[in-house]
Protein backbone atom coordinates (compact mmCIF):
# COMPACT_ATOMS: atom_id res chain seq x y z
CA UNK A 1 0.00 0.00 0.00
CA UNK A 2 0.49 3.84 -0.37
CA UNK A 3 -0.57 7.24 -0.96
CA UNK A 4 -1.45 8.86 -3.78
CA UNK A 5 0.32 11.01 -6.01
CA UNK A 6 0.70 14.06 -5.05
CA UNK A 7 0.04 13.32 -1.00
CA UNK A 8 0.87 15.70 1.24
CA UNK A 9 3.78 14.49 3.79
CA UNK A 10 5.29 16.91 7.13
CA UNK A 11 4.90 17.90 10.13
CA UNK A 12 2.47 20.62 12.40
CA UNK A 13 3.73 23.35 14.82
CA UNK A 14 2.04 25.91 16.89
CA UNK A 15 3.28 29.41 17.37
CA UNK A 16 2.92 29.51 20.99
CA UNK A 17 4.34 26.22 21.52
CA UNK A 18 7.78 26.53 19.15
CA UNK A 19 8.28 29.97 17.89
CA UNK A 20 9.61 31.41 21.15
CA UNK A 21 10.86 35.78 20.62
CA UNK A 22 7.74 36.10 22.57
CA UNK A 23 9.02 39.51 23.17
CA UNK A 24 10.66 40.67 20.09
CA UNK A 25 9.75 42.30 17.16
CA UNK A 26 6.96 44.30 18.30
CA UNK A 27 4.63 41.59 19.21
CA UNK A 28 2.17 41.75 22.36
CA UNK A 29 1.68 39.58 24.86
CA UNK A 30 -0.81 35.92 23.69
CA UNK A 31 -2.77 34.34 26.44
CA UNK A 32 0.15 31.52 26.46
CA UNK A 33 2.67 34.06 27.36
CA UNK A 34 1.14 34.25 30.48
CA UNK A 35 1.28 30.62 31.08
CA UNK A 36 3.51 28.71 33.98
CA UNK A 37 4.71 25.09 33.09
CA UNK A 38 3.07 22.61 34.85
CA UNK A 39 3.42 18.75 34.62
CA UNK A 40 1.29 15.65 34.20
CA UNK A 41 -0.30 16.56 38.32
CA UNK A 42 0.08 20.10 38.50
CA UNK A 43 -1.92 22.41 36.38
CA UNK A 44 -0.55 25.31 34.66
CA UNK A 45 -1.12 28.63 36.37
CA UNK A 46 -1.64 31.88 33.98
CA UNK A 47 -0.80 34.98 35.92
CA UNK A 48 -2.08 38.45 35.10
CA UNK A 49 1.17 39.89 36.43
CA UNK A 50 4.51 38.42 35.31
CA UNK A 51 6.45 37.02 38.34
CA UNK A 52 9.94 37.05 37.82
CA UNK A 53 11.00 34.12 39.24
CA UNK A 54 8.42 32.19 37.44
CA UNK A 55 9.20 30.15 34.02
CA UNK A 56 6.96 31.23 31.36
CA UNK A 57 7.61 28.08 28.55
CA UNK A 58 6.33 30.20 25.35
CA UNK A 59 8.86 33.01 25.73
CA UNK A 60 11.37 31.10 24.09
CA UNK A 61 9.74 27.84 23.41
CA UNK A 62 12.30 26.14 20.87
CA UNK A 63 12.99 29.39 19.24
CA UNK A 64 11.89 28.86 15.84
CA UNK A 65 11.66 32.98 15.75
CA UNK A 66 15.86 32.64 15.25
CA UNK A 67 15.73 28.92 13.85
CA UNK A 68 13.41 28.88 11.02
CA UNK A 69 16.24 28.22 8.64
CA UNK A 70 18.19 25.93 10.35
CA UNK A 71 14.46 23.87 10.81
CA UNK A 72 12.78 24.09 7.61
CA UNK A 73 15.88 22.97 5.97
CA UNK A 74 15.58 20.19 8.29
CA UNK A 75 12.16 19.90 7.50
CA UNK A 76 12.80 19.45 3.77
CA UNK A 77 16.00 16.48 4.52
CA UNK A 78 13.12 14.31 5.97
CA UNK A 79 11.24 15.08 2.46
CA UNK A 80 8.34 17.73 3.86
CA UNK A 81 6.21 19.17 0.92
CA UNK A 82 3.72 20.31 3.52
CA UNK A 83 4.58 22.90 7.09
CA UNK A 84 1.86 23.33 9.16
CA UNK A 85 2.26 26.12 11.14
CA UNK A 86 0.34 28.85 12.94
CA UNK A 87 1.02 32.84 12.67
CA UNK A 88 0.90 34.35 16.13
CA UNK A 89 -2.38 36.92 16.51
CA UNK A 90 -0.32 39.24 18.38
CA UNK A 91 2.77 39.31 16.82
CA UNK A 92 0.84 41.20 14.05
CA UNK A 93 -1.65 43.10 16.01
CA UNK A 94 -0.04 43.09 19.38
CA UNK A 95 -3.43 43.86 21.39
CA UNK A 96 -5.72 42.57 18.72
CA UNK A 97 -7.25 45.91 18.06
CA UNK A 98 -4.43 48.35 15.85
CA UNK A 99 -5.80 49.10 12.46
CA UNK A 100 -2.40 48.42 10.83
CA UNK A 101 -0.35 45.11 11.35
CA UNK A 102 3.16 45.52 13.02
CA UNK A 103 5.65 45.40 10.10
CA UNK A 104 7.89 43.77 11.71
CA UNK A 105 5.70 41.07 12.28
CA UNK A 106 5.16 40.69 8.30
CA UNK A 107 8.19 40.96 7.50
CA UNK A 108 9.19 37.53 9.19
CA UNK A 109 6.42 35.43 8.16
CA UNK A 110 7.80 36.80 5.01
CA UNK A 111 10.89 35.26 5.40
CA UNK A 112 9.39 31.94 6.83
CA UNK A 113 7.64 31.44 3.94
CA UNK A 114 10.15 32.40 1.87
CA UNK A 115 12.14 29.97 2.87
CA UNK A 116 9.37 27.55 2.66
CA UNK A 117 8.80 28.15 -1.23
CA UNK A 118 13.04 28.07 -1.06
CA UNK A 119 13.12 24.09 -0.18
CA UNK A 120 9.78 22.96 -2.06
CA UNK A 121 7.75 22.64 1.26
CA UNK A 122 3.98 24.62 1.47
CA UNK A 123 2.85 26.39 4.15
CA UNK A 124 -0.31 25.14 5.56
CA UNK A 125 -1.69 27.63 8.09
CA UNK A 126 -3.59 27.56 11.38
CA UNK A 127 -4.78 31.00 11.73
CA UNK A 128 -5.86 31.08 15.21
CA UNK A 129 -3.85 27.90 17.53
CA UNK A 130 -4.39 29.30 20.58
CA UNK A 131 -2.82 32.32 20.31
CA UNK A 132 -5.94 35.00 21.69
CA UNK A 133 -3.94 38.66 22.33
CA UNK A 134 -4.18 38.71 25.83
CA UNK A 135 -5.19 42.38 25.89
CA UNK A 136 -8.37 40.73 23.99
CA UNK A 137 -9.19 39.05 27.32
CA UNK A 138 -8.34 41.89 29.48
CA UNK A 139 -10.82 44.10 27.86
CA UNK A 140 -13.61 41.96 26.19
CA UNK A 141 -13.45 38.43 28.04
CA UNK A 142 -11.96 37.01 24.89
CA UNK A 143 -14.22 35.06 22.90
CA UNK A 144 -17.39 35.64 24.91
CA UNK A 145 -17.86 39.12 23.61
CA UNK A 146 -19.18 39.69 19.93
CA UNK A 147 -16.55 42.23 19.24
CA UNK A 148 -14.26 40.25 18.85
CA UNK A 149 -15.69 38.72 15.26
CA UNK A 150 -14.87 41.61 14.04
CA UNK A 151 -10.68 41.98 14.78
CA UNK A 152 -10.48 38.54 14.08
CA UNK A 153 -11.78 38.94 10.95
CA UNK A 154 -9.76 42.53 10.64
CA UNK A 155 -6.72 40.05 11.47
CA UNK A 156 -7.93 37.26 9.03
CA UNK A 157 -8.60 39.25 6.00
CA UNK A 158 -5.08 40.86 6.43
CA UNK A 159 -2.99 38.09 6.61
CA UNK A 160 -5.27 36.38 3.28
CA UNK A 161 -4.56 39.73 1.39
CA UNK A 162 -0.79 39.45 1.95
CA UNK A 163 -0.20 35.46 1.44
CA UNK A 164 -2.83 34.15 -0.82
CA UNK A 165 -0.09 33.34 -3.16
CA UNK A 166 2.53 32.03 -1.09
CA UNK A 167 -0.22 29.98 1.46
CA UNK A 168 -3.04 28.00 -0.69
CA UNK A 169 -4.14 25.50 2.71
CA UNK A 170 -5.70 27.60 5.51
CA UNK A 171 -7.28 26.43 9.38
CA UNK A 172 -9.27 28.97 10.97
CA UNK A 173 -9.77 27.82 14.47
CA UNK A 174 -7.40 24.69 15.59
CA UNK A 175 -9.57 22.24 18.05
CA UNK A 176 -12.48 24.30 17.72
CA UNK A 177 -14.30 21.78 19.72
CA UNK A 178 -12.41 21.89 22.86
CA UNK A 179 -15.25 24.64 23.78
CA UNK A 180 -17.59 22.09 23.49
CA UNK A 181 -15.76 19.57 26.19
CA UNK A 182 -15.83 21.88 28.94
CA UNK A 183 -12.81 22.03 31.88
CA UNK A 184 -10.23 19.75 32.33
CA UNK A 185 -8.52 18.73 35.13
CA UNK A 186 -4.66 18.94 33.51
CA UNK A 187 -5.33 21.90 32.01
CA UNK A 188 -8.12 24.40 31.55
CA UNK A 189 -7.81 24.75 27.22
CA UNK A 190 -11.07 27.14 27.48
CA UNK A 191 -9.04 29.60 29.42
CA UNK A 192 -6.31 29.37 27.03
CA UNK A 193 -8.58 30.38 23.83
CA UNK A 194 -10.29 33.06 26.05
CA UNK A 195 -13.49 31.80 26.51
CA UNK A 196 -14.71 32.51 30.22
CA UNK A 197 -12.26 34.84 31.80
CA UNK A 198 -8.47 35.93 32.64
CA UNK A 199 -7.72 33.69 35.27
CA UNK A 200 -8.14 30.11 36.35
CA UNK A 201 -9.57 28.86 39.69
CA UNK A 202 -13.00 30.15 38.37
CA UNK A 203 -16.26 27.59 38.13
CA UNK A 204 -17.09 26.20 34.27
CA UNK A 205 -19.86 28.35 32.56
CA UNK A 206 -21.40 26.28 29.91
CA UNK A 207 -23.78 29.28 28.96
CA UNK A 208 -20.43 31.26 28.35
CA UNK A 209 -18.29 28.86 26.50
CA UNK A 210 -21.04 27.95 23.77
CA UNK A 211 -21.55 31.73 23.65
CA UNK A 212 -17.78 32.19 22.66
CA UNK A 213 -17.88 29.07 20.63
CA UNK A 214 -20.90 30.51 18.50
CA UNK A 215 -19.00 33.48 18.33
CA UNK A 216 -16.14 31.49 16.86
CA UNK A 217 -18.23 30.01 14.42
CA UNK A 218 -19.32 32.99 12.87
CA UNK A 219 -15.91 34.62 13.01
CA UNK A 220 -15.03 31.06 10.50
CA UNK A 221 -17.57 31.29 8.59
CA UNK A 222 -16.92 35.12 7.52
CA UNK A 223 -13.61 35.00 6.75
CA UNK A 224 -13.93 31.86 4.70
CA UNK A 225 -16.91 33.39 2.95
CA UNK A 226 -14.46 35.91 2.20
CA UNK A 227 -11.68 34.13 1.51
CA UNK A 228 -14.05 31.81 -1.66
CA UNK A 229 -15.38 35.63 -2.89
CA UNK A 230 -12.04 36.99 -2.89
CA UNK A 231 -9.62 34.58 -3.79
CA UNK A 232 -11.70 30.98 -5.19
CA UNK A 233 -8.30 29.22 -5.21
CA UNK A 234 -8.03 28.81 -1.84
CA UNK A 235 -8.86 26.38 0.18
CA UNK A 236 -10.42 26.93 3.81
CA UNK A 237 -10.59 23.76 6.35
CA UNK A 238 -11.68 23.19 10.11
CA UNK A 239 -9.67 21.66 12.40
CA UNK A 240 -11.09 19.38 15.17
CA UNK A 241 -9.51 17.59 18.29
CA UNK A 242 -11.30 13.91 17.04
CA UNK A 243 -11.32 12.11 20.86
CA UNK A 244 -12.90 8.74 19.86
CA UNK A 245 -14.66 6.73 21.91
CA UNK A 246 -15.84 3.34 21.97
CA UNK A 247 -19.32 2.03 24.44
CA UNK A 248 -17.47 -0.12 27.39
CA UNK A 249 -19.48 -2.77 26.98
CA UNK A 250 -22.46 -3.77 24.95
CA UNK A 251 -25.34 -2.65 27.25
CA UNK A 252 -27.42 -0.25 25.41
CA UNK A 253 -27.14 2.34 27.85
CA UNK A 254 -23.26 2.28 27.36
CA UNK A 255 -23.93 2.41 23.76
CA UNK A 256 -26.64 5.35 23.69
CA UNK A 257 -24.36 7.36 26.55
CA UNK A 258 -21.10 6.76 23.60
CA UNK A 259 -23.44 8.20 20.99
CA UNK A 260 -24.13 11.25 23.30
CA UNK A 261 -20.75 11.76 23.84
CA UNK A 262 -19.49 11.58 20.43
CA UNK A 263 -22.37 13.75 19.06
CA UNK A 264 -21.29 16.61 21.85
CA UNK A 265 -17.29 16.19 21.52
CA UNK A 266 -16.29 15.32 18.12
CA UNK A 267 -19.49 15.93 15.90
CA UNK A 268 -21.21 19.23 17.00
CA UNK A 269 -18.61 21.72 15.61
CA UNK A 270 -17.73 20.16 12.21
CA UNK A 271 -21.55 19.50 11.93
CA UNK A 272 -21.77 23.31 12.31
CA UNK A 273 -18.52 24.53 9.92
CA UNK A 274 -19.21 21.39 7.60
CA UNK A 275 -22.76 21.49 6.96
CA UNK A 276 -23.80 25.05 7.74
CA UNK A 277 -25.84 24.95 10.51
CA UNK A 278 -26.44 23.72 14.17
CA UNK A 279 -27.61 20.35 14.27
CA UNK A 280 -31.05 19.28 15.53
CA UNK A 281 -29.69 16.83 18.46
CA UNK A 282 -28.23 20.45 20.38
CA UNK A 283 -31.61 21.61 21.02
CA UNK A 284 -31.86 18.95 23.70
CA UNK A 285 -28.78 19.47 24.71
CA UNK A 286 -28.87 22.87 25.08
CA UNK A 287 -32.39 22.51 27.03
CA UNK A 288 -31.30 20.05 29.81
CA UNK A 289 -28.04 22.01 30.03
CA UNK A 290 -29.80 25.51 30.44
CA UNK A 291 -28.27 27.31 27.52
CA UNK A 292 -29.41 29.44 25.45
CA UNK A 293 -26.94 30.56 22.18
CA UNK A 294 -27.68 34.18 21.53
CA UNK A 295 -27.72 34.18 17.46
CA UNK A 296 -27.49 38.16 15.65
CA UNK A 297 -29.39 38.72 12.86
CA UNK A 298 -27.64 36.93 9.90
CA UNK A 299 -25.75 34.78 11.33
CA UNK A 300 -27.47 31.69 10.05
CA UNK A 301 -27.01 32.55 6.82
CA UNK A 302 -23.18 33.24 7.46
CA UNK A 303 -22.86 29.68 8.72
CA UNK A 304 -24.32 28.69 5.49
CA UNK A 305 -22.00 31.03 3.34
CA UNK A 306 -19.13 29.80 5.02
CA UNK A 307 -18.58 26.16 5.04
CA UNK A 308 -15.23 24.85 5.19
CA UNK A 309 -13.83 23.03 1.97
CA UNK A 310 -12.14 20.60 3.56
CA UNK A 311 -11.94 18.64 7.09
CA UNK A 312 -8.57 18.25 9.36
CA UNK A 313 -8.59 17.10 12.79
CA UNK A 314 -5.96 15.43 15.43
CA UNK A 315 -5.81 11.92 16.58
CA UNK A 316 -3.52 10.61 19.13
CA UNK A 317 -5.83 8.17 20.80
CA UNK A 318 -9.08 6.54 22.03
CA UNK A 319 -10.70 6.17 25.25
CA UNK A 320 -14.07 4.00 26.32
CA UNK A 321 -17.54 5.34 27.99
CA UNK A 322 -19.64 3.88 30.04
CA UNK A 323 -22.44 3.91 32.84
CA UNK A 324 -20.87 1.35 34.81
CA UNK A 325 -17.54 1.73 36.93
CA UNK A 326 -14.64 2.86 34.57
CA UNK A 327 -11.39 3.02 34.90
CA UNK A 328 -9.90 6.63 33.73
CA UNK A 329 -6.99 7.85 32.33
CA UNK A 330 -5.77 11.10 30.88
CA UNK A 331 -5.88 11.97 27.15
CA UNK A 332 -5.43 14.84 24.55
CA UNK A 333 -6.53 17.90 26.85
CA UNK A 334 -9.26 15.22 28.14
CA UNK A 335 -9.89 12.66 29.98
CA UNK A 336 -11.86 9.24 29.39
CA UNK A 337 -12.04 5.32 29.93
CA UNK A 338 -8.80 2.82 30.31
CA UNK A 339 -9.34 0.36 27.31
CA UNK A 340 -8.12 -3.17 28.60
CA UNK A 341 -6.99 -3.88 24.57
CA UNK A 342 -4.50 -1.24 24.73
CA UNK A 343 -1.06 0.28 24.99
CA UNK A 344 -0.45 3.22 26.68
CA UNK A 345 2.55 6.19 26.19
CA UNK A 346 4.57 7.84 29.23
CA UNK A 347 1.24 10.17 30.05
CA UNK A 348 -1.48 7.44 29.88
CA UNK A 349 -2.41 8.26 26.18
CA UNK A 350 -4.40 5.15 25.02
CA UNK A 351 -2.29 3.59 21.48
CA UNK A 352 -4.95 3.21 18.87
CA UNK A 353 -3.87 3.12 15.20
CA UNK A 354 -7.29 0.90 14.53
CA UNK A 355 -9.36 3.76 15.95
CA UNK A 356 -7.43 6.33 13.56
CA UNK A 357 -8.69 4.00 10.62
CA UNK A 358 -12.31 3.61 12.18
CA UNK A 359 -12.09 7.44 12.45
CA UNK A 360 -11.02 8.47 8.76
CA UNK A 361 -14.49 6.09 8.00
CA UNK A 362 -16.31 7.84 10.33
CA UNK A 363 -16.05 10.96 9.20
CA UNK A 364 -15.82 10.52 5.41
CA UNK A 365 -18.96 8.65 5.21
CA UNK A 366 -20.75 11.68 7.61
CA UNK A 367 -19.27 14.39 5.47
CA UNK A 368 -17.93 13.26 2.03
CA UNK A 369 -15.63 15.95 1.84
CA UNK A 370 -11.62 15.82 1.51
CA UNK A 371 -9.52 15.01 4.93
CA UNK A 372 -5.71 15.50 6.42
CA UNK A 373 -4.78 14.21 9.77
CA UNK A 374 -3.23 17.06 11.04
CA UNK A 375 -2.28 16.36 14.61
CA UNK A 376 -1.23 12.94 15.51
CA UNK A 377 1.96 11.58 17.18
CA UNK A 378 3.18 10.43 21.02
CA UNK A 379 4.90 12.03 23.67
CA UNK A 380 7.76 10.46 25.68
CA UNK A 381 10.51 10.41 27.57
CA UNK A 382 13.79 10.00 25.20
CA UNK A 383 16.88 9.25 26.81
CA UNK A 384 20.29 9.37 24.62
CA UNK A 385 22.31 6.08 24.21
CA UNK A 386 25.62 5.26 24.87
CA UNK A 387 26.51 6.88 21.29
CA UNK A 388 24.84 10.06 22.32
CA UNK A 389 22.02 9.42 20.08
CA UNK A 390 18.43 9.24 20.18
CA UNK A 391 16.91 5.64 19.74
CA UNK A 392 13.26 6.27 19.93
CA UNK A 393 11.82 2.98 18.45
CA UNK A 394 8.37 3.42 20.42
CA UNK A 395 8.01 7.02 18.35
CA UNK A 396 8.76 4.42 14.89
CA UNK A 397 6.38 1.88 15.79
CA UNK A 398 3.65 4.72 16.80
CA UNK A 399 4.71 6.63 13.58
CA UNK A 400 4.12 2.87 11.45
CA UNK A 401 1.25 1.44 12.78
CA UNK A 402 -0.71 4.67 12.13
CA UNK A 403 0.31 5.35 8.68
CA UNK A 404 -0.86 2.01 7.79
CA UNK A 405 -3.96 2.58 9.22
CA UNK A 406 -4.16 5.64 7.18
CA UNK A 407 -3.65 3.61 4.49
CA UNK A 408 -6.30 0.59 5.18
CA UNK A 409 -8.74 3.84 5.36
CA UNK A 410 -7.65 5.16 1.79
CA UNK A 411 -8.29 1.82 0.60
CA UNK A 412 -11.85 1.43 2.50
CA UNK A 413 -12.53 4.41 0.31
CA UNK A 414 -11.18 7.52 2.13
CA UNK A 415 -10.16 10.92 0.64
CA UNK A 416 -7.34 11.62 2.70
CA UNK A 417 -4.61 14.38 1.71
CA UNK A 418 -1.99 14.31 4.02
CA UNK A 419 -0.71 13.75 7.03
CA UNK A 420 1.34 16.04 9.45
CA UNK A 421 3.14 14.67 12.31
CA UNK A 422 2.56 16.88 15.86
CA UNK A 423 5.75 18.22 17.21
CA UNK A 424 8.29 16.79 14.45
CA UNK A 425 10.70 18.99 16.25
CA UNK A 426 10.66 19.57 20.31
CA UNK A 427 8.34 22.01 21.35
CA UNK A 428 6.86 23.07 24.86
CA UNK A 429 4.04 20.75 25.68
CA UNK A 430 0.01 22.58 25.60
CA UNK A 431 -1.13 20.79 28.27
CA UNK A 432 1.00 20.50 30.87
CA UNK A 433 4.26 23.07 29.50
CA UNK A 434 6.81 20.67 29.76
CA UNK A 435 10.44 20.12 27.84
CA UNK A 436 10.32 16.31 29.30
CA UNK A 437 7.50 15.33 26.56
CA UNK A 438 8.91 15.28 23.50
CA UNK A 439 7.42 14.82 20.36
CA UNK A 440 9.83 14.99 17.78
CA UNK A 441 11.77 13.50 15.26
CA UNK A 442 14.32 16.59 15.87
CA UNK A 443 15.78 16.47 19.54
CA UNK A 444 16.11 20.40 21.27
CA UNK A 445 18.56 20.96 23.65
CA UNK A 446 16.11 22.76 26.19
CA UNK A 447 14.20 21.66 29.26
CA UNK A 448 11.83 22.30 31.86
CA UNK A 449 14.23 24.70 33.97
CA UNK A 450 14.59 26.75 30.81
CA UNK A 451 18.38 25.60 30.65
CA UNK A 452 19.38 24.15 27.41
CA UNK A 453 21.68 25.78 24.45
CA UNK A 454 18.53 24.95 21.42
CA UNK A 455 21.08 23.16 19.13
CA UNK A 456 19.13 20.65 17.23
CA UNK A 457 19.82 17.02 16.61
CA UNK A 458 18.39 14.20 14.23
CA UNK A 459 16.76 10.95 16.13
CA UNK A 460 16.42 7.59 14.56
CA UNK A 461 12.52 8.37 13.69
CA UNK A 462 13.84 11.62 11.86
CA UNK A 463 15.37 8.57 9.26
CA UNK A 464 12.39 6.42 9.73
CA UNK A 465 10.04 8.91 8.49
CA UNK A 466 12.60 10.51 5.65
CA UNK A 467 12.29 6.65 4.58
CA UNK A 468 8.52 6.36 4.57
CA UNK A 469 7.97 9.70 2.87
CA UNK A 470 10.38 9.04 0.35
CA UNK A 471 8.42 5.69 -0.58
CA UNK A 472 5.08 8.11 -0.19
CA UNK A 473 4.55 5.64 2.55
CA UNK A 474 4.83 1.93 0.85
CA UNK A 475 8.05 1.49 2.83
CA UNK A 476 6.76 0.67 6.63
CA UNK A 477 9.18 -2.11 7.25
Amino acid sequence: MKMKEGFLWGGATAANQYEGGWNEGGKGASVPDHMRGGSFKQPRQIDAEFDPNALYPSWEATDFYHHYEEDIALFAEMGWNVFRMSINWSRLFPTGEETEPNQEGLDFYDKVFACCAKHGIQPLVTISHYELPYALVQKYNGWASREVIDLFFHYGKTILDRWHDQVKLWLTFNEINTGAMGMGSVMSLSIIQGYTGTMADFPDDPQLRFQALHHQFVASAKLVKYAHETYPDLKMGNMDCFILSYAATCDPKDVLLNEQEMRITNWFCSDVQVRGYYPAYMNRYFKEHGIKVEFAPGDKELLLQGKVDFYTFSYYMSSIVGTHDVEQTAGNMTFGGKNPYLKSTDWGWQIDPDGLRFSLNEIWDRYQIPMMVVENGMGAYDEKGEDGKIHDDYRIAYLKTHVRAMEEAVEDGVDLMGYTWWGPIDLVSAGTGEMRKRYGFIFVDKYDDGTGDLHRERKDSFFAYQKIIKSNGEDLD
